[in-house]
């Protein structure tokens, strides 16, 4: 079983219109609801692929419970922890430009923190747990590391794509794999300026110097950088019309860690990651895996 864990759970709005106007009444003509935050996303993938997982994290209100209902509408196993107020709400507009509103997400007390960290203790050895995306208020950037110590110590092959630094921290625990993307790269290294392709690679094996078993690296229409100690890989993206983001990154971490659950190798995985990431982006929300196959055959696996 594979365990994907959000804390920032979220339902995310999609609109889109011709302009976005100052001081008027914008009306869409397209729009779409969808239950989101990193693991959710991930979870709704890996299913996709035929992976049986189970999505923990914290949920809340209305919004809680369509998230809920959503991922158990295609059979996906919950083990949510309930929250006072409401799991936030996300707008994205696709119009002249790409707009991105994310909010802050509900208070957590600490009764609630410490349950779900009772629920991550219980997972058996050895099983995948995801631990994705921003934390929300009332919960530190220290969970990150005391979850991390907790995998460690219970033999879980711990995934992390979170944007805080101290996720430089949690390597000394040494996680399976980590995602970050060029400019969360970046920042962790505190370079303000867009990294050229060798410093990405520089700075992946600086990770992987410091504790990291594995780096997936996503760079949006540049595709992806993969990095472990016996190799590096590199991966173009698909063409064609960007319609939203937002949800790239998770489409290709499920895919890539998923496909090699299912037996491909490290190349064909990410192969079909980048095809993934690409589909999502031409997507109001996640990328149709029906189409897997015939998008990953436009992908360029290079190895550096």
């Amino acid at each position: 079983m594979i365990y994907t864990c959000t804390m920032n759970t979220a339902v995310d709005l999609f609109v889109e219109t011709d302009e976005l106007l100052p001081d008027v009444v914008n009306r869409t003509k397209d729009e779409d609801y969808q239950p989101n935050g990193k693991g959710v996303n991930i979870s709704f993938m890996l299913k996709r692929l035929g992976l049986d997982n189970t999505a923990l994290g914290f949920t809340g209100g209305f919004t809680g419970r369509f998230i809920e209902n959503e991922l158990l509408n295609e059979k996906i196993v919950t083990d949510f922890v309930e929250v006072e107020g409401i799991s936030r709400i996300n707008i994205f507009i696709n119009s002249t430009r790409e707009f991105k509103i994310v909010n802050k997400g509900p208070l957590i007390s600490e009764a609630r923190k410490q349950e779900l960290i009772n629920k991550i203790r219980q997972i058996p050895p050895g099983r995948f747990l995801f631990i994705s995306g921003s934390l929300p208020r009332g919960v530190p950037d220290d969970m990150y590391l005391s979850l991390s110590e907790i995998a460690a110590e219970n033999k879980l092959k711990l995934i992390l794509d979170i944007s805080s630094p101290v996720l430089l921290d949690c390597l000394s625990y040494h996680p399976y794999l980590i995602k970050p993307n060029e400019q969360e790269l970046a920042a962790f290294f505190s370079r303000k300026k867009a990294l050229s392709e060798e410093e990405i690679i520089h700075y992946g094996k600086e990770l992987l110097d410091r504790g990291a078993e594995r780096v997936l690296i996503s760079r949006g229409k540049d595709g992806a950088l993969y990095l472990d100690r016996q190799r590096t890989l590199k991966a173009t993206a698909a063409k064609g019309k960007v319609v939203n983001t937002a949800c790239a990154g998770d489409a290709m971490l499920a895919v890539f860690v998923g496909k090699q659950e299912l037996g491909c190798s490290v190349p064909e995985a990410l192969r079909h990651a980048s095809a993934a990431g690409s589909l999502t982006a031409f997507s109001k929300g996640l990328g149709d895996v029906s189409k897997l196959d015939q998008t990953a055959s436009q992908i360029q696996i290079t190895h550096l």
